[in-house]
């Protein structure tokens, strides 16, 4: 039976929500300094880890209903259609391309072909680490 932990709850959903955004900003500002899709999912999965050691494996399934096996997969496939892109221009693999683009809100910004595999090597590692996480925490 589990403790009365009211505060441990409400901070934990606090802080997950702060992990998160600061993930997502690490995958964004990567493929031109500092993080990327690596660190940005070791981030998400330190955010899912923390509601697995805050709540329980039972309850993070019924939340987040995700088979992380295939969030894997999804992330190999689009890390390796990223570079496949490059054969249609005639380039070499996983070479990269970028435009300034002006958006709504954000301004001038720089798009770049790197995004799309760093959002494919994000998918695997938070797929990974958490498969790998929810396996060890089943295994009583």
């Amino acid at each position: 039976m589990r403790s009365n932990d009211v505060m441990l709850k409400t901070t934990a959903k606090v802080v997950v929500f702060i992990i998160i955004t600061f993930s997502i900003y690490l995958f964004l500002a990567g493929h031109n300094g500092p993080g990327g899709g690596f660190v940005g999912g070791l981030m998400s999965a330190s955010a899912l880890l923390l509601l697995a050691l805050t709540f329980d494996l039972k309850t993070v399934r019924e939340v987040i209903p995700v088979n992380f096996q295939i969030v894997t997969a999804l992330g190999v496939f689009i890390a390796i259609l990223s570079g496949l892109g490059s054969f249609v221009f005639d380039a070499p693999f996983l070479s990269q391309a970028f435009a300034y683009h002006t958006l709504p809100l954000l301004g001038e910004t720089e798009l770049a072909t790197a995004m799309v595999f760093d959002l494919g090597v994000y998918l695997t590692v938070v797929g990974v680490t958490m498969t790998i996480i929810m396996t060890i925490g089943e295994d009583r």
